[in-house]
């Protein structure tokens, strides 16, 4: 039997899909990819992740990883190596990399704007309502720039003082998921016609080096897939089994079969309602029945999720 394929539902836009783009092209994955509209609706992904709109999505047969931090641990069990968490192993790097883009993520959003101006007012109105809960109009962002500007350039500060030795990557000889998480970033701060402007201001120049071996890393294998195949994927799947437990039961007060609500506890908060299936030190798995897609199991990280009785 053939292992299931690698299914990516993402935009081009998207800096998180971009971390995990890079991540299949470190393992020199091949992989199916859904172009997915950059906000909602989208009616075809819906079945799938029971409205969880947060992008990227990872698809394996009928079990769909959401977030990153759910995703690249998900990649690293399909095919071990090269690993993503070279030098620091997995429990440090994600933990790291959560913190980082936990903290940055507005002010990064905030250098972004500044140089590239507004970006058309769909998406504006859509990320102030449904998504950030902030304007990120260049008018309203403009007024803490200078705030924003220094909460980055101090971390890459830290960035070019950790490449200074020499090292090809932060971890080492080989990239991992720590340096995906940085360089994501500075991916959508600097755009194609930014970085003129980005690298001067944030200290760059002196890890140019470093941006191009990430960069060169590449996305893999990919091919296109339309959205009405990945849905038949799923439906023709059945998800992996998953042992029934609940391994924290004193923080999170649900018992496996229990109807919840899986929730960002950031941005996007739009909960899913499911199953609980299971919850252990670093994922909480649900499961779903859908009339379009069938029985899914939907895997979350802990941290940055809520779990509550539906």
């Amino acid at each position: 039997m053939s292992a299931p394929e690698i299914i990516l539902h993402h935009y081009a836009f998207s800096p998180y899909a971009e971390k995990i783009r890079l991540a299949l092209g470190i393992k020199g994955l091949a992989w199916r990819s859904v172009d997915v509209a950059m906000m909602p609706p989208r009616p075809l992904l819906d079945p799938l992740t029971g409205g969880y709109r947060r992008i990227p999505v990872l698809q394996v047969g009928a079990d769909i990883y959401c977030d990153t931090h759910a995703i690249l641990p998900a990649l690293e069990r399909l095919a071990p190596e090269p690993s993503l968490y070279p030098g620091l192993g997995a429990p440090l790097a994600e933990g790291l990399t959560f913190g980082l883009e936990r903290d940055l993520w507005l002010a990064v959003i905030g250098v972004t704007v500044h140089f590239a101006g507004d970006l058309p007012g769909a998406f504006l109105r859509d990320r102030k309502d449904d998504y950030l809960y902030v304007d990120i109009s260049h008018a309203a962002m403009e007024p803490d720039f200078a705030r924003n500007a220094q909460r980055v350039a101090a971390w890459t500060a830290w960035l070019t003082q950790a490449l200074a030795d020499g090292r090809p990557f932060l971890g080492g000889e080989r990239a991992g998921a720590v340096d995906l998480a940085h360089y994501h970033l500075l991916w959508l701060m600097r755009g194609a016609e930014r970085a003129a402007s980005v690298d001067p201001l944030l200290g760059l120049g002196a890890v140019h080096g470093w941006i191009d071996r990430v960069a060169a890393l590449g996305h893999g294998r990919p091919q296109e897939m339309s959205a009405e195949a990945a849905l038949e994927v799923a439906k023709a799947a059945e998800p992996a089994t998953v042992e029934a437990v609940n391994a924290v039961p004193d923080l999170i007060a649900v018992s496996p079969g229990d109807a919840v609500t899986v929730t960002p506890d950031d941005f996007a908060r739009v909960p899913v309602e499911g199953r609980l299936v299971a919850v252990d030190a670093g994922r909480i798995v649900i499961r779903r029945d859908d009339p379009q897609a069938g029985a899914l199991h939907l895997h979350f990280p802990r941290a940055g999720f809520t779990v509550a009785k539906g």
